[in-house]
């Protein structure tokens, strides 16, 4: 398997302070591996609550995970702030695939980046349901062209 190369901080469309806490530390002194998939979880959830298109106890259409990948380049540290960037690779009809920088403050290159894969369903059912116009118009400002970017 072929580690990819880490995308520049420019890759990024959002970016999201997240202050490292005592208890994300493991034994080894870094933060934990499934720590980082809560970094992913928190930048994409903010960026869809303040832009007003995630309601998360009554909306009508929620995003389920379906895929996740993390790639590992530095460790990060409590007490160290991180950046978390976002960006939208690939916006589908009832999917989007998001992808997540994690870069210890002011930092270029990232310590860690990865992606995951919601797929829109209809809460009730779980059925997919094409994209609401309005986060399809909140996804559409992350796009970028992974390739050129």
């Amino acid at each position: 398997m072929n580690k990819p190369a880490p995308a520049p901080r420019t890759a990024y469309r959002h970016f999201l302070p997240i202050t490292t806490r005592w208890m994300d530390n493991d034994v080894y002194g870094h933060v934990n591996n499934v720590v980082y998939y809560s970094y992913f979880d928190t930048v994409v959830n903010e960026y869809l609550i303040r832009a007003g298109v995630l309601d998360v106890e009554h909306g009508a259409t929620i995003g389920l995970v379906v895929e996740t990948q993390c790639n590992y380049f530095a460790p990060l540290v409590f007490p160290e702030r991180v950046e978390a960037g976002l960006r939208v690779v690939r916006l589908g009809s009832t999917s989007v695939r998001y992808e997540v920088g994690l870069f210890k403050d002011g930092e270029a290159q990232p310590a860690a980046q990865g992606h995951f894969v919601h797929v829109y369903v209809d809460r009730a059912t779980r059925r997919p349901v094409a994209l609401p116009r309005e986060l399809r118009a909140a996804l559409e400002l992350l796009v970028v062209d992974a390739d050129a970017a």
